[in-house]
């Protein structure tokens, strides 16, 4: 209880205490770092109650800004640890956070820092870790995918992000929305949308909404695959032109003009239609695929 009493007077999620922090420090915010920070506490609680944080857990912020998410993340997590890229904010960082002493932040590049050592390090003692973070736009799916493909130990990922993400992430077969990301998400995670966040609670503000998205990691994929590269080859492949049939596309990726006619019993065996488009398979159909193609291919 302690914890979460500390510091509430200094609480900085508000359009009038961010800006005159920024002004108090000299800081011009960088669009090239995509810094827009969320000024609306009622979302930032949102955002930490979906982590579903306590005293044994551990989380990992990447992008804290000048510190309004990460105060929220100290008052209820044992230990937190937060990624900045832009060295400017680590004095004002250093002053938000004064008096979490159980809340460190690292200088770097999240895309370059090795994790696996940083959670060694630093969260050998905690019982569960969870991101959570608001991500810059431009680089969302490659932060998300990293934190997935190595398989860190991770319970959540919490995360506000540009509103069509989100929608991707969260898709289901058969629509527009649905695609390559909808499916490498939904292989190592459950995604579940919190909130949708108007860009009006940033500053400065964006010039699209965002939401929360829940990551919940899964323990086991959805799917037994022996070769996991060779499925998202397959996958990439099959939205390469979403107008296209799976037929064409895969056609296009895999086989010749001379050798193409392979392909249409290797679907069938898989039980896939060549005329059904990219969007319209599961995961589940993927895999079949996938594994028919491998086996096709092996044997050629």
């Amino acid at each position: 209880m302690e914890r979460m009493k500390q510091h509430n007077a200094e609480d900085i999620a508000s359009p009038k205490r961010t800006k005159e922090l920024l002004q108090r420090h000299g800081l011009v915010l960088k669009k090239s770092l995509g810094q827009n920070f969320l000024v609306d506490p009622n979302i930032l609680h949102k955002i930490v109650s979906a982590a579903e944080l306590d005293a044994g857990k551990g989380v990992l912020e990447i992008g804290p800004g000048i510190g309004a998410l990460t105060q929220q993340l100290a008052k209820l997590a044992g230990r937190v640890v937060a990624i900045e890229i832009d060295q400017r904010l680590l004095p004002l960082l250093q002053e938000t956070l004064e008096g979490y002493s159980h809340a460190s932040v690292i200088h770097g590049d999240v895309l370059k820092v090795e994790l696996r050592p940083l959670f060694e390090e630093y969260f050998a003692s905690v019982s569960g870790v969870s991101v959570v973070a608001n991500l810059p736009y431009y680089i969302t799916t490659p932060i998300i995918m990293k934190l997935l493909e190595e398989k860190l130990p991770l319970d959540n990922i919490v995360v506000m992000i540009q509103k069509e993400v989100a929608d991707r992430m969260s898709a289901k077969p058969g629509g527009k929305d649905y695609g390559s990301l909808s499916i490498a998400v939904q292989y190592y995670c459950e995604p579940e949308i919190v909130t949708i966040v108007p860009h009006t609670v940033f500053v400065p503000q964006p010039n699209v909404d965002s939401a929360v998205i829940k990551l919940k990691v899964r323990k086991q994929p959805p799917v037994q695959l022996e070769d996991e590269a060779f499925f998202f080859e397959v996958v990439q492949a099959s939205f390469v032109q979403r107008r296209k049939t799976i037929y064409n596309n895969l056609a296009s990726r895999f086989f010749t003009k001379e050798t193409k006619a392979q392909l249409e019993p290797i679907l069938q065996q898989a039980g896939i239609e060549p005329s059904r488009r990219g969007e319209t398979l599961s995961i589940q159909e993927y895999a079949e695929l996938s594994r028919a193609l491998a086996e096709a291919l092996a044997r050629s």
